[in-house]
């Protein structure tokens, strides 16, 4: 099964698949609400702004495992998002990004190994993982690697369709 074909869900509870993105570049984050991270979905909505016209898209997945940090509901979530930050980009509905529960989109992403050759659990909110326009996982990024970081604007150009 590709990653195209592993159902999800949006945040209103629609099915969906990333099988709607096929052809994109991918940028997947586990995302929360009450993180001290969470100020990443400004620069996260700049990427999507910035490259969504070239084939690019910011995919959020909203997730509770970290301290507890996501703990609203899907309407909590998507108001925040949209009057905090003004995010456009696709919110997926609540999951599980560790553990038992892992939905399956994550137990796929968390076998690629980020830039140090780790790979495994997902180690807090807004890690980042980039999959190609072919559906393929070509990089993961730690959880403190700002969205417009370098590095992470570099493999996103790289990978957009020319």
């Amino acid at each position: 099964m590709s990653l195209y074909d592993i159902p999800l869900r949006t945040l209103s509870g629609e099915p969906t698949t990333l099988g709607e993105h096929r052809g994109k570049v991918l940028l997947l984050v586990n995302v929360a609400s009450k993180c001290g991270l969470t100020p990443q979905y400004a620069g996260l909505e700049r990427l999507q702004q910035r490259y969504a016209g070239r084939g690019f898209t910011v995919l959020g997945f909203p997730c509770n495992q970290f301290a507890g940090q996501e703990p609203g509901t899907a309407e909590e979530i998507e108001t925040f998002c949209s009057a905090t930050y003004g995010v456009t980009f696709p919110l997926m509905e609540k999951i599980d990004v560790n553990g038992e529960d892992r939905h399956p989109l994550y137990a796929e992403l968390t076998r690629t190994a980020d830039a140090g050759g780790e790979a495994g659990d997902v180690t807090w909110n807004f890690e980042k993982f980039l999959v190609a326009p072919e559906g393929e996982v070509v990089g993961r990024f730690r959880p403190r690697t700002e969205p417009e970081a370098p590095e992470l604007v570099a493999a996103i150009e790289a990978r957009l369709p020319a």
